[in-house]
């Protein structure tokens, strides 16, 4: 059998997304001092987000119930692996925007690399307004600790995806 390593692993990042933010909407605590204009616009955009994810990957228990599934098996994997590069670029009780990171994972993995972007259901993703995201989260912000919080999510984001770009199945 041959799997698109590609696709394979633009699931698995969805699938983290996902989890990500439905992770924030059940665990919704006033995590920074933000306006409510900036919270709510944050809230829409991931609630967009979710949506797409939604449509194009499938419901988690598929995945579960499938594990031994070769394709489904390399997604978990990958999805994994994912969860392994975030969790090692956190030391406890170092502070987390679960926003940013998502769309930072999202934005450098379709817009900056461009994977899979002549595929119909990740056209979205690829055309995505992520600038619009970074000029609200990154230059229209006045909290200096927001603002560096944010910084550091893309530059985890970053090299998350970087490596899994590099990733090889075993």
């Amino acid at each position: 059998m041959i799997i698109n390593s590609s696709k394979v692993k633009t699931e698995a990042l969805l699938l983290f997304c996902r989890d990500l933010i439905e992770s924030y909407k059940i665990n919704k605590n006033q995590l920074f001092n933000i306006d409510e204009v900036t919270e709510l616009f944050i809230d829409e955009r991931s609630e967009q987000l979710l949506s797409a994810i939604n449509f194009v990957v499938q419901p988690t228990e598929y995945y579960l119930r499938n594990s031994k599934v070769s394709r489904i098996s390399i997604i978990l994997k990958s999805y994994d692996y994912i969860t392994k590069q975030i969790t090692n670029n956190f030391k406890e009780q170092d502070p987390f925007n679960p926003s940013m990171l998502c769309f930072g994972l999202l934005c450098s993995w379709f817009a900056e690399l461009s994977i899979n972007e002549d595929e119909k259901e990740f056209l979205y993703f690829s055309i995505y307004p992520y600038g619009e995201i970074y000029d609200k989260l990154l230059l229209n912000i006045s909290d200096d600790s927001y603002k560096s919080i944010n910084i550091s999510m893309l530059t985890i984001a970053e090299d998350t995806v970087n490596k899994l770009y590099r990733y090889r199945f075993k």
